[in-house]
């Protein structure tokens, strides 16, 4: 259940096989405004960090680290619910499971979620001090993944191994 004031935030990080404008990851790339663009209609949207605004790129300029393969998704949603709606049930699900095509498998956790209260925009920065919290000390209030919510249901059917990119 959502705190009253809250919202759910939720950072992805993942490592693509190649440099975004390689073919190996052309149709990802291809698809990130689609999906992105589905996204932000969906109920429950909240906020999207944005990259440069150019077709065709998503937030692909945002490095982690300073390496251009690596790239963040960060959102946040009215519930639980309406993010596992978006992650789930919808065209995002057939890229997620494809997700091997274009991403390396990374050896630890690089998706995080937490509450923050409504009206919050959070940083990259933020978003990787919760990934680096939860790296160090497993799921908490202050930083979690699917397992320590209860009302989440969907990512059962179709989560990955811990190592397996997202």
């Amino acid at each position: 259940m959502t705190p009253a004031g809250m919202h759910l935030a939720e950072l992805n990080v993942g490592r693509l096989l190649a440099p975004t404008d390689d073919p190996r990851v052309a149709e990802f790339m291809a698809a990130l405004d689609r999906v992105n663009g589905l996204g932000k209609r969906m109920p429950g949207f909240v906020w999207m960090m944005e990259g440069s605004g150019a077709p065709g790129v998503g937030n692909t300029e945002a490095k982690i680290d300073g390496d251009p393969q690596f790239v963040s998704n960060l959102t946040v949603w009215e519930s639980v619910e309406t993010l596992e709606n978006f992650v789930w049930n919808t065209v995002h699900r057939a890229f997620y499971e494809r997700r091997a095509e274009w991403f390396e498998v990374l050896g630890k956790m690089h998706f995080v979620m937490w509450w923050v209260p409504a009206g919050h925009r959070p940083t990259l920065e933020e978003a990787l001090a919760r990934l680096a919290h939860l790296q160090a000390h497993g799921d908490s209030d202050h930083a979690f993944g699917w397992t320590w919510l209860k009302e989440a249901q969907l990512w059962k059917d179709h989560r990955c191994a811990q190592v397996a990119a997202e």
